[in-house]
């Protein structure tokens, strides 16, 4: 069984009480930048930041530029200036934070006998802190990164959205190209890790650090101790643990992610990569956009709005493959593209967003699907998009000379 396990970092494979550990690292951090920066107005703006950050739904914004966004113009310092001292804050305070928290003994086990398994994992912390802590925080851990094979560790510089939204675990298998096998969310609070995993149909695993006395019925309903995850996992049928994205609020999470998931893919990509095919005939990264932007723009959206505007409507089957030469959108502006398409799905996500639950029952009639609802219409895009985020993850991995992070 080829099972990807996304793991959470803090008090699930590190034992560190945010409520401890918070203090101390804005203490440090602000006595670091004294000399430079007022230490109160420097929490202050390092606070209304990190809310910036989790108050963020722009797909083409990391997490990182919507914290600078804020933060900045509050502090009245200079990013570069900021930079080059938060590096040196990273590299020479930060790893003294060590003493405020543990390894997990029974993290380790995990994570050595998943890897013998040859199970896929990614550290899916929330993505509040820049990569240097995170990286710092897996050393704590005793799980180096440079010793342990994470497909994916999350932080602010490469994503766009954060926990508790499932959006944010949607974008993360979109970075690892939406795993065709079992996937287990593994972590320890219900309201971050467990719960919006559920929502976009994930299993998980609800790591409790204060055993219930019923461990049997903790490990039939999803939880226990952390050295009985492996055992949950082996308790299940593997039907049980594939991806269900059927639901409403998963088919949601996946269309507001897919592109973020494009942006952070095609972030740095030169112009020729953007026209670059791995043979003829095949799409290059330019066209996959093109097409997506067409698709939302003249299929996708109207038909949302005709379904939900109408009762039992016709809908027509198109076949949009060929419009890719017929517009020629190998020689379209890729990027102009992405902008376009965003535009036409921020559209499409608020019209679904604003549905009371009756609406996804919706009847139409479909030329080639037959009767049909509005809910399987969107569950088919949500299909749609992970197809060409597949797409857009394999021909950017065949790039010459391509190390994608």
């Amino acid at each position: 069984m080829n099972a990807l396990l996304l793991l959470d970092l803090d008090d699930t494979l590190l034992k560190n009480n945010i409520d401890e550990f918070l203090p101390d690292y804005l203490d440090a951090f602000s006595r670091f930048v004294g000399e430079r920066i007022d230490p109160q107005k420097f929490v202050t703006s390092l606070m209304a930041g990190t809310q910036a950050m989790l108050q963020n739904r722009q797909p083409d914004c990391t997490l990182k530029e919507a914290f600078d966004a804020v933060f900045f113009p509050l502090v009245g310092a200079k990013p570069d200036e900021f930079q080059a001292i938060a590096d040196r804050f990273y590299q020479e305070v930060f790893p003294g934070l060590r003493s405020l928290t543990q390894p997990i003994p029974q993290a380790q086990e995990l994570v050595k006998e998943a890897i013998q398994r040859n199970y896929r994992l990614a550290i899916t912390t929330n993505p509040l802190f820049p990569r240097a802590a995170v990286l710092q925080r897996l050393k704590w851990a005793n799980l180096p990164a440079e010793q342990y094979p994470f497909e994916l560790i999350s932080s602010y510089e490469t994503f766009h959205f954060t926990k508790p939204d499932p959006a944010y675990f949607a974008e993360v298998l979109g970075r690892l190209g939406w795993s065709a096998g079992p996937v287990v969310v593994i972590g320890d609070d219900f309201q971050r890790d467990i719960a919006p995993a559920r929502k976009l149909g994930l299993s998980a695993y609800w790591v409790d650090s204060q055993p219930s006395e019923n461990p049997t019925d903790m490990l039939r309903n999803g939880g226990g101790a952390l050295e009985h995850a492996l055992d949950w996992i082996d308790s299940n049928p593997v039907d049980n643990l594939l991806p269900d994205f059927s639901l409403p609020e998963a088919c949601v999470a996946i269309l507001r992610s897919t592109p973020a998931v494009l942006d952070g893919l095609t972030r740095g990509l030169l112009e020729t990569d953007w026209k670059w095919r791995p043979e003829e005939g095949e799409w290059s990264v330019t066209e996959i956009i093109c097409h997506l932007r067409d698709v939302d723009e003249e299929v996708n959206l109207p038909r949302l709005k005709t379904v939900i505007e109408t009762a039992n409507p016709f809908i027509a089957g198109q076949d949009t493959d060929p419009w890719a030469e017929s517009r020629q959108y190998y020689l379209q502006d890729g990027k102009q593209a992405f902008i376009d398409f965003m535009a036409a799905r921020q559209k499409a996500v608020a019209l679904l967003e604003a549905l009371a639950p009756a609406d996804w029952e919706r009847p139409a009639r479909h030329a080639i699907f037959g009767p049909t609802t509005l809910q399987e219409l969107v569950k088919i895009q949500a299909a749609h998009d992970r197809l060409h985020q597949q797409q857009v993850l394999k021909l950017i991995s065949q790039l010459p000379d391509c190390s994608l992070s």
